[in-house]
């Protein structure tokens, strides 16, 4: 069973949401939170595998409390929301480590998929939707020195990197590169432990943070 907090500070949509996610015979809603604060409380004490964050809240907004989350309970995952697809806190909170992003006006299918996507331990983001995503915002800040971890990378795991930035799926780039896709899932857990990251979004931020990829290439 995928324990899911809920954190938005419209009881309206917690309503929604927790009616949708209740149906399904593996998801049950163990807790709701109306503001960052409460979030982070609720995360302490229950435990929940996926936090359904809204981004925009009053007091504690959704970037702080998904960084604290991730920060100290580095097992609970967190799925960010918001109004607009294009927003410069969706890119904010996927480097604080959600592990996902989803627009609020998502379809039932799609939300209940997308939180048991992030309790597989996947992102829960189109590629090509967080590629957009990073390339408009990430272009505003100067590019930073490369991390020494990027040094520590093979030619194939850096080729990879940069395929991942431009928005391929593991079997988009196992079919570019002729390999199956158990090998580039290896290349990707590899890069992914040499870079200190949890999942593609925070990947992708430090490779256009690090100017190895610009938007639009």
């Amino acid at each position: 069973m995928i324990a899911v907090l809920l954190a938005d500070d419209h009881a309206l949509v917690r309503t929604g949401f927790k009616l949708m996610l209740d149906a399904q015979p593996d998801i049950a809603v163990v807790g709701e939170a109306a503001d960052g604060e409460q979030a982070v409380e609720l995360s302490r004490r229950l435990r929940p595998d996926v936090v359904l964050m809204d981004l925009h809240m009053p007091g504690m907004d959704g970037v702080r409390a998904t960084e604290l989350i991730t920060t100290e309970l580095p097992g609970v995952r967190v799925l960010a929301l918001s109004t607009f697809d294009l927003d410069e806190n969706v890119v904010a909170a996927l480097r604080a480590g959600a592990d996902g992003f989803l627009p609020k006006d998502v379809s039932p299918e799609e939300l209940i998929e997308g939180v048991r996507v992030v309790h597989r331990g996947e992102s829960a983001v189109a590629p090509r939707l967080l590629t957009r995503l990073i390339g408009t915002f990430v272009r505003t800040t100067p590019p930073r020195t490369a991390p020494a971890e990027l040094s520590g990378l093979t030619e194939r795991e850096r080729e990879i990197l940069l395929l991942i930035a431009r928005g391929r799926s593991n079997a988009e780039i196992a079919a570019g590169l002729a390999v199956s896709p158990s090998t580039v899932k290896n290349h990707v857990t590899s890069l992914f432990a040499k870079l200190g990251v949890r999942d593609r979004a925070q990947a992708v931020i430090i490779a256009y943070e690090a100017a190895l990829i610009h938007p639009g290439e």
